[in-house]
């Protein structure tokens, strides 16, 4: 397997032969508004052009429908991309003019690769009322890692449940801390580090930092948790652009 990050939650993946896309926000620097008063967002620039994130897409995850993850107003991505996304969001996918849009119940099957659909919290209380439904993916092929995209959520017993149930051995958190109206509605530094010591066995990428101006969590300072913890070798924080190759796994006899 192999992962790039793009930009905030964008991801494209190369897995069992097939590529993937994971909520492709494309807009450019500064062309939304604040959420935080600090900055106009997105804060960055994408690391390469719009086109070479979407080339050779096959299939789209659609986590949720925060502006964060996916451009609706205007629409960037080619309307005739599959998409995969949950139940709930599917009437807006298909107003907003994709057309191959396919809701993701609970588990389905996709050219030898298994996905299950998993929930997630975004934020407590009203803020997390108000954030609605937010979806992660687990995915699973022979020969591959299992990968587990925790999307949008706090580190809760949920996530604990998709931890023990399905044993990933990747698993990609977002962890920039963001926070809206004083209410923490992503994992932060210190939830990404716990979630580490509990899933001894995993690799953790952490994505979703530096590039919306409601993060409270930079490279520099989750990269410093890690250290102090003494996870430098299984917690990555990559870079906008960067690439990360995962082996496959070794068959049980």
């Amino acid at each position: 397997m192999r992962l790039t990050l793009v930009r905030n939650a964008t991801l494209r993946l190369t897995y069992a032969d097939r590529v993937l896309l994971v909520d492709p926000f494309l807009a450019p620097r500064h062309s939304q508004p604040s959420l935080a008063g600090v900055s106009l967002n997105p804060t960055v620039d994408l690391p390469v052009p719009e086109d070479d994130v979407t080339r050779g897409a096959e299939l789209v995850w659609v986590s949720h429908l925060h502006r964060d993850h996916l451009d609706l107003d205007p629409v960037r991505l080619p309307t005739n991309l599959r998409l995969l996304a949950q139940p709930g969001d599917v009437g807006a996918l298909r107003t907003a003019g994709f057309t191959d849009v396919t809701p993701l119940e609970r588990e389905e099957t996709w050219n030898g690769i298994h996905l299950t659909r998993t929930t997630g919290t975004h934020g407590t209380g009203p803020v997390g009322e108000a954030m609605g439904q937010v979806s992660g993916l687990v995915l699973r092929a022979e020969g591959e890692p299992t990968v587990y995209l925790a999307g949008d959520t706090l580190l809760t017993d949920d996530v604990r449940e998709v931890l023990a149930r399905h044993r990933p051995d990747v698993i990609v958190t977002h962890s920039g801390g963001a926070v809206i109206a004083g209410t923490l509605i992503i994992m932060d530094a210190e939830q990404t580090v716990t979630l580490a010591r509990e899933a001894r066995d995993a690799t953790i990428v952490a994505v979703h930092l530096e590039a919306y101006d409601h993060m409270t969590v930079t490279r520099d300072a989750l990269n410093a948790a890690i250290t102090r913890a003494d996870l430098s070798e299984r917690v990555l924080v990559p870079n906008d652009g960067e690439t990360v190759a995962f082996e496959r796994p070794v068959p049980t006899r």
